[in-house]
């Protein structure tokens, strides 16, 4: 049941709206000037205000005023029997939902009523929406704005509190060490190491003494005892990185290892213990290697007692302008924010992206590298995507305009955009508001809202 608030200084119309507003099924309370009403609202929570203008000794504009500080949630709708266009139109500029003239009819003040409520309904909600999409969007450094990796959030925020061994999967370049240090960073581990390490770039004949360490004298050329990274990790996470390339010979080193969280250095004969937490990863399907024999069934079981599936670039097209976004403000670094126009974003949006998010990276410092007067344009991308766009003419077909601004998803984009289609429209009246909304077909309150940088004119 919505809660609201009248204030007026006339008896009648206080006993009035109390009677129509009741009958509806709305909880209200009733102040008989604008300084009851204020300290009403210092002490409770309403949904919406009904205030009159003309009152003593706080008058209506500065109980709006002092609401949209105090209760910035709550609808405001004004009342007054000395109806004028400055007047509504300062009213729009402070915040107020509505203007509503005395006398008024009763059907039109309900309906201002339910539109108001449902209006402050709605963007509660979008607040709520957003603090809830910002969570998932930066997740570490993980942008993810589409389904597929809002999926991946949720499975690290579940699985890095626990201790188990988790395998992350997917193609080059799509992050997969970022997976694996938001694990680390949300887990009980996160004061610990973290240590990454990609397995396909250790020669075989070391990557056992990488992994475990050796003691002096163990083969030529090791004068010296050697700490292995499993005892590096210690208290933290080791990141196995390209896992599919360790040797068969060094699997069953590894699975032991996992397994009985022990280790023995190469040339020693003790064992010791070691904590660490693995979670490794693999651009190749494990299970086609374990059927052709080249990976172990028991070390591959192991591994994926929990497996997270990064879906390739090309499957998340919601991800690839915030990526952008967030690519351009790390090169940056707090510097002015270029803008891209509308051919890039058609590009960006409709390259296939073979080499996932490292490429669109690469593609982001090359544009910022040759850009000129602040602005990434066609010229300044690699070849390769412009020819990809010129032979796909329903990408061209499809090309967005304005421009691509810092902080702008695409329910930012597409409110920049009406807002300029206002202000068009509003310079082709002359600068004059009333004609505007009359030629937009929606109220003056609504135009106001709509342009809410309106306020500082």
């Amino acid at each position: 049941m919505a809660k609201i608030l009248i204030a007026d200084d006339d008896p009648t119309i206080l006993s009035l709206l109390n009677k129509i507003l009741i009958a509806k099924g709305y909880d209200v309370k009733l102040a008989e000037h604008g300084g009851v009403a204020e300290k009403m609202l210092q002490s409770e929570q309403f949904d919406l205000l009904i205030s009159d203008i003309k009152m003593e000794p706080v008058d209506g504009m500065q109980l709006l005023k002092k609401t949209r500080k105090m209760r910035p949630q709550v609808g405001v709708i004004m009342l007054t029997a000395y109806a004028t266009v400055s007047t509504a139109v300062e009213a729009m500029k402070e915040g107020a939902f509505d203007y509503i003239p005395k006398p008024f009819k009763i059907d039109e003040l309900l309906a201002t009523v339910k539109r108001a409520l449902d209006y402050q309904r709605s963007l509660a909600e979008q607040i709520g929406d957003q603090a809830h999409l910002e969570t998932k969007k930066y997740f570490g450094n993980i942008v993810a704005e589409s389904e597929g990796m809002v999926n991946v959030c949720e499975m690290i925020k579940r699985v890095a509190p626990t201790k188990t061994t988790v395998m992350v999967t997917g193609e080059s370049g799509t992050g997969k060490e970022l997976v694996a240090e938001a694990l680390h960073s949300y887990s009980a581990r996160a004061e610990g190491p973290f240590i990454p390490v990609n397995c396909g770039a250790l020669p075989e004949t070391l990557i056992e003494s990488e992994l475990f360490g050796h003691v002096k004298g163990a083969f030529t050329g090791a004068n010296a005892n050697k700490v292995g990274l499993f005892e590096a990790a210690k208290g933290g996470t080791l990141f196995l990185d390209e896992i599919n390339s360790i040797p068969h010979q060094v699997q069953s080193k590894l699975l032991r290892a996992i397994q009985n969280k022990k280790i023995r250095k190469v040339g020693g004969t003790e064992e010791f213990e070691v904590d660490v937490r693995i979670v490794a990863a693999s651009n190749q399907n494990l299970e086609a290697l374990v059927k052709e024999g080249s990976f172990r069934e028991d070390l591959f079981y192991r591994l994926s007692v929990i497996s997270i599936e990064i879906p390739p670039l090309s499957q998340r097209p919601d991800d690839v302008l915030a990526l952008a976004q967030h690519f351009i403000a790390q090169e940056m670094e707090g510097g002015e924010f270029p803008v891209m126009d509308n051919a890039v974003l058609a590009i960006l949006q409709n390259y296939i992206w073979p080499g996932n998010v490292r490429e669109l990276q690469n593609v982001i410092q090359h544009s910022l590298t040759f850009m000129k007067d602040n602005k990434i344009t066609k010229e300044t991308l690699p070849s390769k995507l412009i020819v990809s766009y010129e032979e796909n003419p329903s990408a061209q077909n499809a090309a967005l305009t304005g421009e691509f601004e810092r902080g702008k998803s695409l329910k930012a984009f597409l409110r920049a955009k009406e807002k300029e289609y206002l202000k068009n429209v509003i310079n082709t009246m002359g600068g004059d508001k009333v004609k505007a909304a009359q030629e937009l077909d929606i109220s003056l309150a609504t135009l106001y809202r709509k342009l809410p940088e309106e306020k500082k004119d």
